[in-house]
């Protein structure tokens, strides 16, 4: 069985959830503590395994080419003031993957995104992974990160595996929900799979959480899709028609999850982060009982 070495982040995005802060800044670089939320993504990609990775980008991103890429002039000044800590960051983010960009000239769906990818995959399985949900998987001892998961799931099965986890009943119209068909462990053989179900509407509370692992037929199936009324073509009913035929499976990822595509979610992370971080925290901490007394 091929490795999966490669992932793809769509990225492309205008991010009107967060404007007027991604009027010109791109989602993706809104900072989680002092990160921004794509190199989280892009390191969880490394941390599982992954080689080479293609970010695909819309207009107004530059930016997010120039964070991975090397900063001689930042870096010169770093050494001239003796910073060193904060070099050995700078130059980590630049080394720490191969990473490729490519541009979609139309924002006209998830699975039309996902095509841009073709020859970059180039016959092999690989992995996506979409920013709007981290994926906090180190507290526990041993743990793997979440696509870590998802691509060992693969060796196990040789099929399509999605990221998932269980929502409250309220949430399901927020995602794509799993309609299951047989269960063992962290398995889910899919039947189909139901996006955005109106409330009291889905076939189960298991959710699609942006975190896939394809074999290269998905991009056969892409190309039959006919595009819904609003223009786009979606990568759920490309996956429906592979749960159908060769088969596809979602598994139950471990790991705390956050939808920082959302404001609330955004600020949950933020917290939670910065309680984490050991500069931050013993100063955090306090604040955040201070204030819960005053609520």
């Amino acid at each position: 069985m091929t490795q999966v070495r490669k992932a793809v982040i769509p990225a492309a995005g205008f991010g009107t959830r967060f404007l007027p802060a991604t009027k010109a800044l791109p989602k993706e670089m809104l900072p989680i503590v002092d990160t921004p939320t794509l190199q989280y993504v892009v390191e969880e990609a490394v941390n599982s395994g992954v080689k080479e990775i293609l970010i695909i980008l819309g207009k107004n991103k530059k930016c997010i080419e120039d964070h991975f890429d090397i900063a001689v002039e930042l870096e010169q000044l770093l050494i001239k003031t003796g910073k060193h800590d904060y070099l050995q960051q700078i130059r980590d983010i630049a080394n720490m993957a191969h990473v490729h960009y490519i541009r979609q000239k139309e924002m006209n769906g998830s699975a039309n995104a996902v095509l841009e990818a073709e020859a970059f995959i180039g016959g092999e399985p690989f992995a996506v992974l979409f920013g709007d949900d981290l994926m906090y998987t180190n507290d526990v001892p041993g743990s793997r990160p979440a696509l870590k998961q998802l691509i060992d799931a693969y060796e196990n099965t040789g099929c399509t595996i999605l990221g998932c986890q269980t929502v409250k009943p309220e949430d399901a119209d927020k995602y794509g929900m799993i309609d299951p068909g047989p269960v063992k462990g962290r398995y889910t053989r899919i039947n189909g799979i139901v996006e955005k179900p109106p409330f009291g509407t889905a076939p189960s509370l298991l959710a699609s959480m942006g975190r896939f692992v394809f074999t290269p037929e998905i991009f056969d199936v892409i190309k039959t899709l006919k595009p819904h009324d609003n223009g786009e073509t979606y990568l759920t009913d490309a996956i429906e028609i592979i749960a159908k035929t060769s088969g596809a499976y979602a598994y139950d990822m471990e790991g705390e999850r956050y939808d920082v595509g959302d404001k609330f979610g955004f600020v949950r992370a933020t917290i939670e982060y910065a309680l984490r971080d050991k500069t931050i925290a013993p100063r955090l901490a306090p604040y955040l009982k201070d204030m819960a007394k005053k609520l």
